[in-house]
């Protein structure tokens, strides 16, 4: 890990727990004494939940990949300068439930766009501030839909359909493969304490001092929240 804070980022598509985690990693982090900040993309700040809600609008189905693509990067700019960048710089450990590893999955392997193209993009807006680790869960389409049942009404994403979300977990294994050092696979078909469990493993591996304690204290303070 780098000598500024520490700066976590969780992928995978939607449904598959990941802001659940997201949660507990925070709390965990907390317990063992870090000062821990939990953030989501896109969003944060006020400028990025408003592109968020513009991303989001199922009203907003004439989107162009190109524009998509820019409202991200736009938003997540906005964060990386607002929270993300002095909240390392005073030594805090963020957490953000998604960043520009989803930006490569949806955007390049998903929609198609030229993957040298979206990553230029990506080191533009996070202009090298860049997640110390990465965990990735990975759970069957179908699985994750069925979790995603009675939630609310879908959003513009969500709506797009199977396949588009099938393209969206094998791009997501895709930059696991490509940068195994910093970017983790976590099957995330287990409970939320066993998927949880797996999660602390790769914190420990990571260097992170998360006691038996930490971990039970974070699920605990979830329980019937997350």
């Amino acid at each position: 890990m780098s000598s500024r804070g520490l700066f976590i980022t969780v992928e995978g598509i939607d449904g598959c727990g990941k802001s659940t985690q997201a949660t507990l990693i925070a709390a965990a982090l907390e317990a063992a004494g870090h000062d821990a900040l939990r953030l989501r993309e896109p969003g944060g700040v006020k400028i990025s939940e408003q592109i968020r809600a513009i991303l989001l609008d199922p009203a907003n189905g004439e989107m162009g990949d190109v524009c998509e693509l820019l409202l991200y990067e736009a938003a997540r700019a906005q964060l990386v300068h607002q929270v993300i960048r002095p909240a390392l710089a005073a030594g805090k450990a963020v957490v953000c439930d998604r960043f520009y590893d989803s930006t490569t999955a949806y955007q390049a392997f998903a929609d198609g766009l030229d993957r040298g193209m979206v990553s230029q993009a990506n080191e533009l807006a996070v202009d090298g501030c860049r997640p110390d680790l990465t965990l990735v869960f990975d759970l069957p389409v179908e699985d994750a839909l069925r979790r995603r049942s009675g939630r609310e009404a879908e959003d513009r994403l969500e709506l797009k359909g199977l396949e588009f979300q099938e393209r969206v977990a094998a791009g997501f294994r895709a930059v696991a493969a490509d940068e195994p050092d910093r970017v983790k696979l976590i099957d995330a078909g287990g409970s939320i304490a066993e998927v949880f469990s797996n999660v602390v493993t790769e914190l420990r591996s990571a260097g992170l001092s998360v006691s038996e304690d930490d971990a039970a204290a974070a699920l605990s303070a979830c329980q019937g929240k997350c």
